[in-house]
Parts: C-alpha cells; structure tokens; sequence
C-alpha cells in the first residue's frame, strides 16, 4: 500500500488517497474546536491520542459485529481505514442531559434522562450543523428511509455496547456522535472516530469531565492530561 496526496482536511484528520481507491490513510491532526466547530488552538499529542483511542474501541465494535472503517494502525497518528461515500448527517445519542441538550432545556448537566435520546444534525460547517429530524433527511435526498431505520438501529447498539465497556473503566458515556458511509462494496460502515472529540467522558466516581469539553469549565491548558488519563484507562484494557 503506497500513500498518495491529500483528498480531504477536516476540522480533526487529514484524508489521504493510496494505490488502492478501497483504501484511505487518515492523518489525526492535534487541531482543538469549541462545541461550535470553530477552531481555537492545539492540544499537544491529541492527534496521536485520538488516534489510538478511537482503533481501539472500533476494534471492540468490530468483535461485536458492527462493521466500521478500521483496517490497520499505522503510526502514532496514521491509520488505513476503508474508503467511504459519507452520509451528511451526524448521529448524536445522549445517556445524560449535558451541553446543548441540557442548555436548551434548561436541565441540569448530569441530569439522568429517562430513556436514551437520538438526534441528528446536518453536516455543513458554513450552516452550522444545523439540527434536522428523519423528515429533513428523507426529504433532502441525503439517505433514504430504510438506511436511516439501520442508522438508527446500529447507533444505538454501539452506544449499548461502548457504554457497558467504558463502565469497567469507572467512565460514563454521556454521548456519543457517529458518523457513517457506505464502502467500496456498499456496506454500511461507521466512519469518523471515537474521541473524547466526539464523545463525552465522565468519570463514573466524582463526574470529573475526561474530554474536549473540560475546557469550558477550565482552560485549554489541562486538556493533554486529560487526554492522557481518558487513554491510559481505556488502552489498558482488552479488545475482547
């Protein structure tokens, strides 16, 4: 496999072609965004963190059936991973009442909610990722109803299992937002990573905040430990 030049540059990773057209490199960049998707700085050794953060849980999906983008580690921050036509829309499962969801509601963050909520945005950074439900999609062309049904089911059987393993290490899966695609042979594939980027961490004993967000209650500056802490506890433990 050679790598090739740069197709894409996201707000997290840059997106390499190689010699095979199945097969992109991904490149984990340590660029920090604010819950806005505006860019505010770096955090020191992130990329590489998210890197090996997010291998490793697709890994434990991957043993649980789901189908997900993860081929091959490469390097510190440089992972091969399955070429994908992405579908626009970001899927976001909500365990405890927390940011946006907490905000507009009015609620308490940690509130603990009496059902898990799933809600969709649209994926447009000049739109703001504006907020649509399965009409939008539908209506929009961006899937159709039968691949939102599967969206829908296999994003909340990530969630089940991802928050019953980060549980055995005392971490709460407040959310979670996914991403997914279809592959070169047109399976369903969840794509993007699995980070304290797209994910909020908690600490199951005291709810200390393990992810991008601590740096609203404190400052950009404890992030590298904390993305320290949230990977040394989940590497440690096994696949599965």
């Amino acid at each position: 496999m050679k790598k090739l030049g740069l197709i894409h540059e996201g707000k997290s990773m840059k997106v390499y072609a190689t010699d095979d057209p199945e097969r992109v490199v991904v490149e984990y960049k340590d660029d920090l965004t604010d819950s806005t998707g505006w860019r505010i700085g770096k955090v020191a050794g992130k990329g590489a963190l998210n890197n090996r953060i997010t291998n490793h849980l697709m890994q434990v999906l991957e043993r649980n059936g789901i189908a997900t983008q993860y081929i091959e580690e490469l390097t510190d921050r440089e992972t091969l991973v399955r070429s994908s036509e992405m579908i626009p829309i970001e899927i976001i499962v909500r365990n405890v009442a927390a940011g946006r969801l907490a905000q507009r509601f009015e609620i308490a963050p940690g509130t603990p909610l009496r059902n898990t909520i799933l809600e969709y945005t649209y994926k447009n950074d000049e739109l703001g990722d504006p907020d649509v439900n399965d009409a939008h999609i539908i209506a929009m062309g961006w899937t159709d109803r039968d691949t939102l049904k599967t969206i829908e089911k296999t994003a909340l059987r990530i969630n089940d299992i991802l928050r019953r393993y980060m549980r055995m290490a005392d971490i709460e899966l407040v959310d979670i937002k996914m991403e997914f695609g279809h592959d070169a042979k047109g399976r369903l594939i969840l794509s993007d990573e699995i980070s304290p980027d797209t994910c909020r961490f908690w600490d199951m004993r005291n709810h200390e905040i393990l992810d991008k967000y601590r740096m609203e209650d404190t400052s950009m500056h404890d992030l590298p430990a904390i993305y320290e802490r949230i990977a040394e506890r989940v590497l440690q433990m096994d696949i599965g």
